[in-house]
């Protein structure tokens, strides 16, 4: 059976829909960085999931041809994920979407090596004719963090937010969201199979002991 990181690392990609501390280990990915409302069509956004896509599953399919990874197990290709913020403010402002920057990832098994991840890139390009400049090879150590799963819309995650920006306070932390520490969300449904209420969404913010 293929190693499922949803299910082996439940703490990670299916916490409860209420808010909870947790410690985020290194971990490496496939990256698009961008800017703009993701819901435009044909936009910046919905280009960089079709790249990492396309080098997630030429990396997943590589035990059918000649490059051999070492160390590969058979596995289920990770959930899309997202970092996003805004110049000048502290979190998200869901109305100024166009304000947007991210980086759109897809986590990486631990035996794929930067060496691996670059024939990837180079075979995608080769067998889709297609540009894949863009996608980078991202290290990413999250560290202590507060975290909630989101039932719902994501224009209802304000409130999740909120909860969780309460909790955190009442445990002793505070918000540690910088340049570096960023606003996460890893999506757990396909929003254009599923109706937005039935979203599934884990939010995760940086945080610290307050001082």
């Amino acid at each position: 059976m293929a190693f499922d990181f949803k299910k082996e690392y439940k703490e990670f990609y299916t916490p409860k829909n209420k808010p909870s501390i947790v410690t985020v280990p290194p971990m490496n990915y496939i990256a698009v960085r961008g800017q703009g409302d993701p819901n435009t069509e044909d936009g910046e956004y919905k280009a960089a999931i079709g790249m990492l896509y396309g080098i997630a599953f030429t990396i997943k399919m590589s035990k059918m041809g000649d490059h051999r990874i070492d160390g590969y197990f058979d596995y289920v290709v990770p959930p899309l994920e997202g970092f996003w913020w805004q110049e000048g403010v502290i979190g998200v402002d869901y109305s100024h979407k166009e304000a947007f920057k991210w980086i759109s990832v897809i986590r990486l098994p631990d035996f794929v090596t930067k060496a691996d991840f670059d024939w990837a890139v180079e075979e995608a390009t080769r067998k889709k004719k297609a540009d894949f400049s863009k996608v980078e090879f991202f290290h990413y150590e999250e560290g202590l963090c507060v975290q909630c799963m989101h039932l719902g819309p994501y224009d209802d995650e304000p409130m999740t937010v909120e909860l969780m920006h309460k909790y955190m306070e009442e445990q002793g932390y505070e918000l540690d969201i910088t340049a570096e520490r960023m606003h996460h969300e890893i999506y757990l449904s396909d929003a254009r199979k599923v109706a937005p209420d039935k979203l599934k969404t884990v939010i995760r913010h940086p945080i610290q002991r307050k001082v």
